[in-house]
């Protein structure tokens, strides 16, 4: 791949500037958590049982906790260190929840987490094979970030993702106790997951919907959670889907009062306990008003592209 920077009628070839220290990428990561990750942060070199934590953030719509490691080498085992951090977290669920309550302005119990989407994530200018294909699995809780600045003043960020045909890590995991604790906790959930759970007209259903969700932009993506299913657009959720036997529900991710609504298909839930992310639920059993319901998606995803 080759970058260059327009300058008038020429071309400057733009160039890797590569992090000399690990602390460079730590720092410029956590002063942007927010806007890399959409996590809200917690700690700084959070220190545990001789284990010293990068970056302890927590993530408000999975309501689960993410540990960030960042590596300046490709010298090291993402298995290895991510079931050893895994396993720390749910052996003192009780000192996480102290160190957030310590340093965010809001009080969290340990009922509060979903400890089960709990994750690692790991940043680096660079992984190796090894490190790469150790992830092709569904169900491993771990990501990889490539991460790359340039001479420009520009970075660039991507998710290194598993392939889409992958086995269970489950299937293979028996080598240590710690890793079979933690597997048998950590859930990594799957659109397949949910798909099965319901009955083919709502699969068809879903699929109709999803189809037209994917059209509107090539940049969103799917997030399979533990009882919906997001779609995601840079990284704010635009709505969310449950399936059911007979209907499905969705959840608009936009405030009670901005939705053009003019047949009041989409239900305010504002002060009424509901899943997924927004104000406005829908349940529909059928595509008879689907074309008007994509009219509505339609006006979250523009909100979002304004945002």
């Amino acid at each position: 791949m080759f970058l260059y920077k327009i300058n008038g009628t020429n071309l400057e070839q733009v160039v890797e500037k590569p992090f000399s220290k690990e602390y460079e990428l730590h720092k410029l990561c956590e002063n942007n958590l927010k806007n890399i990750f959409d996590l809200k942060f917690v700690k700084r070199e959070f220190t545990l049982n001789n284990f010293r934590l990068d970056t302890l953030a927590f993530d408000e719509n999975s309501k689960s906790f993410v540990i960030i490691e960042y590596k300046n080498t490709s010298n090291f085992s993402v298995i290895d260190q991510g079931y050893a951090y895994l396993s720390l977290m749910l052996n003192n669920k009780a000192d996480f929840i102290l160190e957030y309550n310590e340093n965010c302005k809001s009080v969290l119990r340990k009922s509060d987490v979903d400890w089960t989407q709990s994750r690692i994530i790991f940043v680096s200018p660079s992984f190796n094979n090894y490190q790469k294909e150790s992830i092709n699995f569904k169900d491993l809780p771990f990501e990889l970030w490539e991460v790359k600045r340039f001479n420009n003043d520009t970075i660039y960020f991507n998710q290194i993702k598993a392939s889409k045909k992958v086995e269970s890590i489950k299937t293979i995991s028996t080598r240590s106790n710690e890793m079979e604790k933690v597997n048998k906790e950590i859930k990594v959930y799957t659109e397949e997951q949910h798909l099965k759970k319901s009955s083919e007209d709502i699969v068809d259903l879903y699929e109709k919907i999803k189809e037209y969700i994917l059209s509107l932009d090539n940049t969103i993506d799917i997030k399979a959670k533990k009882l919906e299913i997001g779609f995601v657009y840079n990284k704010k959720i635009i709505l969310d889907i449950h399936l059911q036997k007979k209907a499905l529900k969705m959840w608009l991710n936009t405030k009670a009062g901005t939705l053009d609504d003019k047949r009041n298909i989409a239900r305010d839930v504002t002060d009424i306990g509901h899943w997924g992310n927004g104000d406005y639920e829908i349940q529909i059993s059928n595509d008879e008003d689907i074309e008007y319901i994509f009219s509505l998606i339609k006006q979250v995803y523009k909100k979002r592209t304004l945002a």
